[in-house]
């Protein structure tokens, strides 16, 4: 039986912190016929990650559904975790009474009492009778329930067709579930459902937004960051574990690898070619990051780009950056706007993070009139004629340190001495 995935609208008060139970209903991969076993049990699994620090939570599944228990445990602070789960699509507070008729009648009073719902607002009772032995059949519950609680609350107003608040009675053998509110979660698909791939995370706006919707199409994402020290201080390196911490929270765990750049990167200054520095250093950071990929069982490589925001994001620069890997670009945010991008960011958690004014390396040596049509050719010619940049290709990779970020942990880089701070913009 397909759920109603939205919330109802309730002018009164919330259930949620007196429930016993949530609910956990799952999003669209259901429709995927026989990935739908292995995809629960990435949910579940992820779920199970996101309850441990409730040892007294207990879980348990059906067909389309995740129950927790709660024994106590805060319902409130599980639902804003548990809505972040990739898999997701609505959760429900759930008041469990006896499956007998008194006691689900008098827990139906007690969750009105909760509610609190406001004169005038329109009710109906949707009872499922799923234990077949319960004497009283689904619309005889719906009357039998329904009139001694409008006689108890006279403001309310019956409304079978599209009413503000719908109170759903499941009974079951042993419990019967008494809730009205869907809070909706992330939905997508499954963590790690569709691949693993690599992030290029700076400390802007984008890439963060880029990396919480490549999660949300299923994919396991491994963070990379590039670093340049002296240029770059620790308090910029900091920021983007800040960053990465946020988006584990979606994820339970995220990895973090830091590169160091400033070898590569200084080499493309005095070869004559300024205008050229931004699409020589984003082709090596895609030359590095496709060689982490490999080591790390990545199938593809995540950026933030949008078309047509800077001057690397032109479409022949794109074009020609990207010829830089064999393996699949992902672009999640190419055809939005700026003002899109920043909503998303605002709505999962990184955007004052990603406004803090910490320097990252793609701020450096930037050229007054980056090329916004660059010639492959040449761009191929210079780097086959840099003097022992393959081997600071190497170096880069050999020299990057790999952490594993928890939501609320404290894990940390090794330290850096920090020099000092400035504007950064946001490239990846």
């Amino acid at each position: 039986m397909k759920e109603q995935e939205t919330g109802t609208a309730i002018s009164g008060g919330s259930s949620i912190e007196y429930a016993d139970m949530l609910i956990l209903r799952f999003g669209e991969f259901t429709l995927k016929g026989k990935n739908r076993a292995r995809f629960e049990k990435t949910v579940l699994r992820h779920v199970k990650e996101m309850v441990k620090p409730y040892p007294n939570v207990v879980l348990s599944k059906e067909f389309g559904r995740i129950y927790v228990q709660l024994n106590g445990a805060p319902a409130g602070e599980l639902a804003a975790s548990l809505k972040n789960v990739f898999g997701i699509a609505s959760i429900s507070p759930v008041k469990v009474a006896l499956s007998e008729f008194d006691d689900i009648l008098s827990a139906s009073r007690t969750f009105l009492e909760i509610i609190a719902p406001a004169p005038g607002t329109t009710f109906k009772v949707n009872a499922r009778r799923v234990w077949k032995e319960f004497p009283h059949g689904s619309i005889e519950m719906n009357k039998l329930i329904s009139t001694p609680l409008l006689q108890g609350y006279p403001g309310l107003i019956v409304d079978v067709k599209s009413p503000q608040m719908e109170l759903k009675i499941e009974i079951r053998e042993g419990h019967t579930y008494i809730f009205c509110e869907n809070i909706p979660g992330v939905g997508g698909f499954p963590l790690g459902t569709n691949g693993k791939a690599m992030l290029l995370l700076s400390g802007g706006i984008d890439s963060p937004v880029a990396g919480w919707s490549s999660m949300r199409r299923g994919l396991e994402v491994e963070c990379v960051h590039f670093y340049s020290y002296p240029y770059t201080s620790e308090l910029a390196r900091q920021k983007v574990v800040d960053l990465a911490r946020v988006l584990s929270r979606y994820a339970g765990v995220i990895k973090l690898h830091l590169v160091p750049f400033t070898e590569v990167q200084t080499a493309f200054t005095g070869i004559g070619q300024d205008n050229l520095i931004i699409t020589l250093m984003r082709r090596a950071m895609l030359k590095i990051t496709t060689r982490l990929a490999e080591r790390e069982g990545a199938l593809a490589l995540v950026t933030g780009e949008s078309l047509g925001q800077v001057a690397s994001q032109t479409l022949s620069s794109m074009n020609v950056i990207g010829r830089a890997t064999t393996l699949p670009l992902l672009r999640p945010l190419v055809m939005m706007d700026k003002s899109e991008i920043v909503e998303l960011s605002q709505m999962i958690g990184t955007y004052d993070l990603s406004i803090l004014p910490y320097e990252d390396c793609c701020t450096l040596f930037v050229p007054k009139s980056p090329t916004t049509n660059p010639n492959l050719r040449i761009v191929d010619k210079i780097e086959a004629t840099l003097p022992g940049y393959a081997a600071r290709l190497d170096a880069a990779v050999a020299g990057t340190e790999t952490i594993s970020i928890t939501p609320y942990g404290d894990e940390k880089p090794s330290d850096v001495v920090p020099v000092q701070a400035g504007l950064q913009e946001e490239w990846f």
